[in-house]
């Protein structure tokens, strides 16, 4: 085969909008699983701890599977990772959806066999939570595609559009339980993801270096063509040696911190702010999912906003600054017990933790381009594990102090803010050296 026959297909915009389609509805295999979660408390008699594991049990794999599955992006592409995960992901939300049809429709023997049926939640919830790992398999291919000057915008637009589907979804979770029920509202959604799956197929492109692999060239001669096209970022040699390399640098680790605060917090909170409004405020539940809804869409939005800031004064300089919003926020939730002002002090939160988000993807490749598939799994994994440990911790607040500890628990929140900007001010004087 020789060179003047080579054929490629697709440009950095179609390979940003496939990745940003798939990751979308890949989020439709989880956004109605916290919002409904409420309604298996009394049916299987959980206690807080209980239902906080059950909400984060999908950010469990969404966060853990972002790791290897990102790192396979630097030897495979982005197709066959991205596919694999929503294949799974609609296996677990067949089995949700079941499962939600039996406990509904056999309430008796529900209540008799809850142990059994929790833990079968337990586990389809954490199937299905591959429909969320997809982000950092986008975060990659889309990396790839795009030069680094405008990665800030492109993976801002990226995160930022595909994340609002818990938003989105959460809008519409109550029209269709009003007008559908529980059971029929987990078939829609189960739909919604397969459509998504069938839509990324046939949509996503892998930037020219995997195209050219996959047409049999060499590694070196795939890597020349695909500079020629203008593909500034080529990947590790193999999965292993992009996780070894991203992983021998601490400026990986730090990354991780910062987006375990503001990721994995964000993922925490749209599954745990349905219980918190519901549960301290007595809202209905309509009210609570169109409030989740709001702190999920605009925390998604400001996102593309975040990558364009973090662009012009610096990915640092972004951080630092939207992670005071995030405490800011978070000290107003924390000691304040108006609705209206703790709705106000959401939004903050939702704004800085929104572009915290973005300015930790435009810095990844920055500080770790010799293996950004390896490094956006590490980030991308180990950061959104906070949508699984931060739950749990909230409901232990619960358990300890009642209804004030869905107040207390945003202690949390303010803790890890801090901590980040600490973070933040160690990055920027390592810049210095």
């Amino acid at each position: 085969m020789t060179e003047d026959k080579v054929s490629v297909q697709g440009s950095p915009n179609q390979g940003l909008f496939g990745a940003t389609l798939g990751f979308f509805f890949g989020f439709a295999a989880v956004s109605l699983f916290g919002p409904t979660a409420i309604k298996f408390k009394d049916i299987l008699g959980l206690s807080p701890q209980m239902l906080g594991l059950l909400v984060a049990m999908p950010a469990l794999s969404g966060s853990i599977l972002r790791i290897p599955f990102s790192a396979w992006v630097d030897s495979a592409g982005g197709r066959k990772p991205f596919l694999t995960l929503m294949i799974i992901a609609i296996v677990g939300l067949i089995g949700l959806s079941g499962l939600v049809y039996f406990i509904f429709e056999n309430q008796s023997f529900a209540s008799q066999n809850k142990a059994l049926l929790y833990y079968l939640t337990l586990f389809f919830g954490l199937l299905s939570g591959c429909g969320i790992a997809t982000f950092s398999v986008g975060i990659s291919q889309v990396s790839y595609w795009f030069p680094q000057k405008k990665q800030g915008f492109a993976l801002g637009t990226y995160a930022g559009l595909g994340n609002l589907a818990p938003g989105i979804f959460s809008f519409l979770l109550p029209i269709s339980l009003v007008n559908f029920g529980i059971i029929n509202s987990y078939f829609i959604w189960l739909a919604f993801l397969i459509i998504g799956a069938v839509l990324y197929f046939i949509t996503g492109k892998d930037s020219y270096y995997f195209q050219m692999l996959k047409m049999g060239y060499s590694r070196e001669k795939a890597m020349e063509f695909a500079k020629s096209c203008g593909q500034e970022l080529c990947p590790a040699k193999s999965l292993i040696d992009s996780l070894k390399l991203s992983a021998k640098t601490v400026r990986t680790w730090l990354l991780v911190i910062l987006y375990f605060t503001t990721f994995g917090g964000f993922m925490a909170l749209t599954a745990w702010f349905p219980t918190y409004w519901t549960q301290y405020f007595k809202v209905s539940l309509f009210i609570a999912g169109t409030l989740t809804a709001t702190y999920s869409i605009l925390t998604s939005a400001v996102r593309i906003f975040g990558g364009v800031i973090a662009d012009k004064i610096g990915g640092i300089n972004t951080s630092i600054i939207s992670l005071v919003f995030m405490a800011v926020g978070s000290l107003g939730i924390l000691f304040i017990r108006n609705i209206e002002f703790c709705v106000l002090s959401m939004i903050i939160m939702a704004i800085g933790m929104g572009v915290n988000n973005a300015a930790v993807f435009k810095l990844v490749p920055k500080l770790v381009s010799n293996a950004v598939g390896g490094a956006s799994g590490w980030v991308g994994g180990l950061g959104a594990f906070g949508g699984f440990a931060i739950p749990p911790l909230l409901g232990a607040f619960v358990a300890r102090g009642g209804s004030d500890g869905y107040r207390e628990g945003f202690l949390v929140f303010l803790l890890l803010a801090i901590f980040s900007i600490a973070i933040d001010i160690i990055l920027k004087n390592m810049a210095k050296e």
